[in-house]
């Protein structure tokens, strides 16, 4: 029986191959895909049998931390590495803040992403070296993370589709569940938050992903 078990989570089929390629010629492991996270909860979620997921920030339906908030509350004792296109400090910073256990820019070479992911097996929390994980600290930001982190993985889907501008109405039938259980979860989102309305509730899913697409100066 294979050492490991990963899952990837990339919309991007190339990306995907050369990282199973990559990691299987590297570890003693088992590779699952999913191209979003709707395929990975209909299609990979049940199996608790997951020693590491990695996670690209930006896919479609994802809204970037939120991404990773849904499987930090699907998956509490499972480690997440963030495999992104960005290198910005500040987006590597948020990423540990709001519970990933690593940090891979996809430009690092294979070398470097088997040492990533070896750290992070090993109970260490791995990014890329000069990255000072206690500048910035920013206490407003902290607060929201504990306070996201209460939230169980339903409230987490539904909260992002808040912020997609959605409806009850059609929360509930891409969930497919009640308009009133999705009633009901707004209404534990907001007390969750602290906060009043669903605007308040945006706003905040919103503030997490300040500042994490600034590209570096040419």
């Amino acid at each position: 029986m294979p050492a490991h078990s990963f899952i990837i989570v990339d919309d991007h089929p190339l990306f995907r191959d050369a990282l199973r390629e990559s990691l299987s010629a590297a570890f003693d492991c088992t590779i699952e895909e999913a191209g979003s996270l709707d395929e990975l909860s209909t299609r990979l979620l049940p199996n608790p049998a997951v020693d590491l997921i990695l996670l690209d920030l930006s896919m479609p339906g994802v809204q970037g931390l939120s991404g990773l908030l849904f499987l930090r509350a699907q998956f509490p004792e499972t480690p997440v590495v963030v495999c992104s296109a960005s290198e910005e400090p500040a987006t590597i910073r948020k990423c540990i803040e709001f519970g990933a256990s690593g940090f891979i820019a996809k430009s690092q070479p294979a070398s470097a992403i088997h040492e990533a992911v070896a750290k992070v097996l090993g109970g260490e929390v791995c990014v890329p070296s000069g990255i000072d994980l206690d500048a910035n600290r920013d206490k407003a930001s902290a607060e929201l993370s504990a306070r996201l982190s209460t939230l169980t993985p339903q409230q987490v889907r539904v909260l992002m589709m808040l912020g997609e501008g959605l409806l009850n109405k059609q929360i509930a039938y891409r969930l497919s569940v009640s308009e009133a259980t999705i009633k009901a979860h707004v209404s534990a989102i907001l007390q969750k938050l602290g906060v009043d309305s669903r605007t308040q509730a945006v706003i905040a899913i919103n503030r997490i992903d300040e500042g994490l697409w600034r590209q570096p100066a040419p």
